[in-house]
């Protein structure tokens, strides 16, 4: 039955795709002709296997079966506003209660400008959700934050009520200094405990952050100041990962610098002294706009007023790559985002109170703000924060630390997974993990093979994992399994989260049903969807809603099987996924082109085994300019210090010409095939202007 197409539903065609999974009975052994394995037991090695959840964990799940999940889905897209609401209701504190209308929205660029609100007129706080309410409800004692150093043996953590008194501290600092609601804060810290403590305090005055990942460089850094315009930039003066000392004050001096010529001045650049990394008389200063951070905020009291806000007010800027080269700010609302991160993170990780939950993102990223912070803290949860490199200072450091604070959730990217696995199973197995009960992948998707491996060794064939995917601009997970609900077949992200309405379209827009292959769409809004790019409604219009008329465009590719589950195949737009980075082809080109020798730049992005893709670089000299190792590494070097050392190119191909159309479009497809070292599928090249150039760049493949 499993292995046989959906069946038709008299509902809407995309209940279709979900209801085939209610009716698998829970347990493998009913099924004779389906390949498939109980967790517990080691895990065949066919691709499309359906690895069962146990009965024993299914019986404590959340959603403990397909049936269940079926009827809480049907429920989510039959009537969203009735399924949300009373989420939103009855797990929330709100100041006031939103308006009848619980969302509003139109998707449809033919009918007007595009808008989504939900819960709008409700007033609340995302930090008071987060923190007193929590601790209103008997979790004071419980740990927030359990923080591990860069070094192992230094470690800290945080009860709730700790955590509460330190995140009033800074709120009360940042409202001396005159920030107030609306007012946006530009964050540069690593993943010490004073990030999240960052986000929180902001939240809770109502001020917008902007988190930037402290590996963006100080020309990335300054970008996002200058469009944001904040009123403070605050920061650490280093940090240590792995072996190395990151000086990121000097980033944040520099980018100041570079916002001042383009008119945006900071008055006040607080500043923690990380003294396991850098003492504060090493450190540069500049009296009267520097401040520490450790001379300041512990004088302020530990109780601040919660300014409430409305369900639509922004709560944060998060800018991620686009393929035009200027990066997005997407923008973040209060009430919706605040449901929704808390409900995916409850039923994808089937989140139990005594749950240690530690996912390896860093706040710089989405998921460390929805799924490190928000997601977590909304359910009461106690997170690991952890400072340093994964494989610092061996590849067993992961698990060392999944050891020592009994995790049971543990969140990371295939990059991580596959990097880990290349370097050996023996830093696995010295260490227990018998606390882990379920794992979870994000960022891209997951090779089956890597799939294997991390269910096999890290999870002992026992736990379930959580293969997400989402976007910056979903804020929470869109496609998901949950856990205890269903099968899962390796390297798939299964079935839509409740609410989520995933569609697979081709070229002209149009809806393919069942089995088939195309453009990932999505029908209808979700509380979490972001509502604009900040400063530039025309552009969030034009990327996510023009391409396909009535739908939010994901701008990945997605194909469908036989059951219904759903595979990502990766972005059909000019943007890499490299361990879980997107990052703007254009970004790297412009980067590269900025060099006084190069002459062009063009990148595609190419598989690679560690972080799903790499970025390969062909590059054009200035005439006369000859190939050497030092122009390599400087090229690669400007890369890295434009935009960080996470977007430095693997290759670069030295390329006289590139192939280009007679109207000077470069080819993309015949660079992308040659970075494959496809060459027998490089396709009809009679169209380029000079199909000589073709033969000239395969000769220089390997120079």
């Amino acid at each position: 039955m499993a292995s046989s197409s959906p069946k038709n539903l008299t509902t809407t065609n995309h209940l279709r795709h979900v209801e085939s999974m209610a009716s698998l009975p829970s347990g493998a052994g009913k099924i004779s002709h389906l390949n498939a394995v109980i967790l517990g037991e080691a895990l065949a090695s066919e691709e499309n296997d359906f690895v069962f959840p146990s009965d024993a964990f299914s019986r404590q799940a959340l959603i403990p079966s397909p049936h269940k999940y079926l009827e809480m889905y049907k429920r989510s897209i039959e009537d969203p506003a009735g399924f949300w609401s009373g989420i939103a209701s009855s797990q929330f504190y709100w100041k006031q209660k939103w308006r009848d209308q619980v969302c509003s929205e139109n998707l449809d660029v033919r009918k007007g400008d595009i808008k989504i609100e939900w819960f709008k007129g409700g007033i609340t706080n995302i930090c008071y959700n987060c923190l007193d309410r929590n601790i209103d409800a008997g979790l004071a004692d419980k740990i927030a934050l359990y923080w591990e150093s860069n070094e192992p043996g230094f470690d800290a953590h945080l009860t709730y009520s700790q955590l509460l008194h330190r995140v009033c501290q800074l709120a009360n600092y940042l409202k001396s200094i005159g920030v107030r609601k609306g007012d946006a804060v530009i964050v540069y810290l690593p993943m010490l405990m004073e990030l999240p403590i960052t986000m929180l305090a902001c939240a809770r005055i109502g001020a917008v952050h902007s988190v930037v990942f402290a590996g963006f460089s100080s020309e990335s850094l300054a970008q996002r100041i200058v469009d944001c315009k904040p009123k403070v930039v605050i920061t650490c003066n280093a940090v240590r990962r792995g072996p190395k000392t990151i000086h990121l004050k000097d980033i944040v001096d520099a980018a100041l610098v570079e916002s001042a010529k383009n008119g945006i001045s900071i008055d006040v650049c607080l500043t923690y002294e990380n003294q396991s990394a850098l003492k504060r008389e090493s450190t540069k200063w500049q009296e009267g706009r520097d401040v520490w951070w450790e001379d300041v905020v512990p004088k302020y009291p530990t109780t601040c007023d919660v300014e409430w806000v409305d369900a639509e007010d922004p709560l944060f800027l998060l800018y991620t790559s686009g393929s035009t080269g200027k990066p997005k700010g997407v923008l973040h609302t209060t009430g919706g985002y605040m449901v929704y991160t808390a409900t995916t993170f409850k039923y994808a990780f089937d989140y139990k109170e005594s749950d240690v939950y530690w996912c390896t993102a860093d706040c710089g990223w989405i998921t460390g703000h929805s799924y490190v912070t928000y997601g977590p803290m909304l359910n009461g949860a106690t997170v690991v924060v952890y400072e340093g490199a994964p494989n610092y200072p061996d590849s067993g450091r992961c698990w060392d630390i999944v050891d020592k604070y009994k995790v049971t959730i543990f969140y990371t990217a295939p990059t991580l997974v596959r990097s880990l696995m290349r370097d050996g199973d023996e830093y696995v197995t010295r260490y227990s993990r018998k606390s882990l009960r379920v794992l979870g992948s994000v960022g891209e998707p997951i090779n089956p093979s890597a799939w294997r491996w991390f269910f096999n060794l890290v999870g002992g064939s026992r736990c379930p994992i959580s293969d997400t995917w989402w976007q910056t601009e979903t804020g929470g997970f869109m496609i998901t399994p949950l856990p205890g609900a269903w099968p899962q077949k390796p390297g798939s992200a299964t079935f839509p989260f409740f609410g989520v309405q995933p569609v697979i379209v081709d070229e002209k827009g149009t809806e393919i049903d069942g089995e088939c292959s195309g453009y990932l769409c999505v029908k209808g809004s979700w509380p979490g969807a972001f509502r604009t790019l900040y400063g530039d409604h025309e552009r969030y219009e034009t990327t996510y809603f023009r391409p396909f008329p009535g739908y939010f465009f994901t701008g990945d590719g997605c194909s469908r099987d036989r059951d219904g589950y759903h595979w990502l195949t990766g972005r059909v737009d000019d943007v890499i996924n490299v361990s879980g980075h997107r990052i703007g082809t254009a970004e790297v080109e412009s980067a590269l082109v900025s060099h006084p020798q190069c002459a062009e730049a063009a990148v595609v992005g190419v598989e690679h085994e560690v972080k799903g893709q790499g970025i390969y670089a062909f590059v054009t000299l200035v005439e006369g300019v000859p190939y050497s190792e030092e122009l390599r590494k400087s090229l690669i070097l400007i890369v890295r210090n434009q935009i960080g050392a996470f977007a430095a190119p693997d290759k670069i191909h030295w390329a006289p010409g590139l192939p280009k159309t007679r109207s000077g479009k470069i080819m993309r497809r015949i660079l992308r095939k040659m970075a494959s070292r496809q060459l027998d599928e490089l396709g009809d090249i009679s169209t380029l202007a000079e199909p000589g150039v073709v033969d000239q760049l395969i000769a220089l493949a390997d120079s």
